[in-house]
């Protein structure tokens, strides 16, 4: 074999996956076909945030990647919810959920995409059994019982006895296996950029809903001396796509209108980035000697900062049935296994969380009522909110 796994993609969650993999003692060599962008400024860059939840950030620490990570993160203390639907925008019912009701950690913590792949890929140049090939892409998928051979875009192949799909929402090792997908399309579109705000965020992540989606500031880091957020701002497709073309005096209009000026008057702090929203789950997480996690498995919208949270509970899972029986990578035992591990789940959170996207894009007035009123109740019921803080950290229900 030319390596134990293949990791097809170079994303947030190929590169864990690669740091994951590399740590528990095996050969991996982790292929993308665009280099990462490492830079704030540099086009191209990834201005949306992942946020780390308790269960995620533990995993980090056991792959190492942590202590690159801990000096950049922002802790996030609060999760907000603040309903927003009446006739004008200004908050109506502002609920908070304190993670010291169930922990003595914070929620989890934000991180820029953009300063994750740097700190990551600088990880992975650094583990002896890592090979890292930035700018080279998964080509063809070849399978045999014992072993999968992969080519490659540089016209090289690997053999290898595991490869691990994280190459995104069109994964095409999923693809070249012929898994089905299930997607559901929301006529959605969300914009990521960062602000800077006269009112500190306090550590405090505020999910304001009222028409189109979500509108979601998630603390950061202090920027050129302000307070600093990201923003990810989900509404209807040609909505969206007219306020990624507004120029910048206007763009800061309509957020801190949109935004109900909780933290005062934003201002634009980096470029902008749209991207369409939808949800989806493969039919099957395995085909023969290959694995997939990540968006090549599921997407959801930016809800409740489960994406990716997920993503490493796919990865964790996959982890764990390796260094179980190692002489077992890969065959169909495991994989069974890893489906069986993962499937209920993931069909659970996206079914859920697709049910949260189309609530917040209610439109009329009575059925924004009703969500209010939701919202109100729920909270309201110490132990309905102590469970719905748990179930989103990944407790399972």
């Amino acid at each position: 074999m030319d390596y134990d796994i293949l990791i097809s993609g170079g994303g947030i969650a190929g590169l864990t996956a690669a740091a994951a993999f590399g740590s528990a003692g095996f050969s991996v060599l982790c292929v993308d076909p665009a280099p990462p962008v490492t830079a704030r400024e540099a086009a191209g860059a990834d201005m949306r945030t992942t946020a780390f939840l308790q269960p995620a950030q533990a995993f980090l620490e056991e792959t190492g990647l942590w202590a690159r990570l801990e000096s950049h993160a922002m802790p996030l203390q609060v999760m907000r919810i603040v309903d927003a639907g009446g006739e004008r925008p200004e908050p109506r019912i502002v609920k908070d959920f304190d993670a010291t009701d169930i922990s003595d950690k914070p929620f989890g913590w934000n991180l820029p995409n953009w300063l994750l792949r740097r700190e990551m890929a600088a990880h992975l140049d650094e583990m002896p059994n890592v090979d890292f090939r930035p700018g080279t892409g998964t080509s063809t998928l070849f399978t045999r019982e014992a072993h999968a051979r992969v080519g490659l875009s540089d016209g090289s192949s690997a053999q290898v006895r595991l490869v691990v799909a994280a190459d995104g929402r069109n994964s095409p090792m999923r693809q070249a296996a012929e898994i089905g997908v299930k997607t559901t399309r929301f006529g959605q579109k969300a914009l990521a950029f960062a602000v800077t705000h006269p009112i500190p965020h306090g550590n405090v992540s505020t999910e304001i809903h009222r028409t189109g989606g979500p509108f979601t500031l998630v603390p950061l880091p202090d920027h050129e001396g302000q307070p600093c957020s990201a923003v990810v701002w989900m509404e209807e497709g040609p909505k969206a796509e007219a306020l990624f073309e507004l120029d910048t005096p206007a763009l800061e209009a309509a957020m801190s209108e949109r935004s109900c000026h909780i933290l005062g008057q934003l201002t634009l702090a980096s470029q902008r980035t749209i991207w369409p929203i939808i949800a989806q789950h493969a039919e099957w997480l395995y085909g023969e000697r290959l694995a997939l996690v990540a968006e090549a498995a599921h997407v959801v919208p930016p809800i409740g900062a489960q994406g990716l949270n997920m993503s490493l509970n796919d990865l964790r899972v996959l982890r764990d049935l390796a260094t179980a029986a190692p002489e077992r990578l890969g065959d169909r035992q495991m994989l069974e296994s890893y489906h069986r591990k993962r499937i209920v789940d993931i069909r659970a959170r996206v079914a859920g969380i697709t049910m949260l996207n189309r609530t917040s894009m209610l439109s009329a007035a009575p059925l924004r009522d009703a969500r209010a009123h939701a919202l109100d109740a729920l909270y309201s019921v110490t132990p309905v909110r102590k469970t719905l803080m748990q179930l989103g950290l990944g407790a399972r229900g």
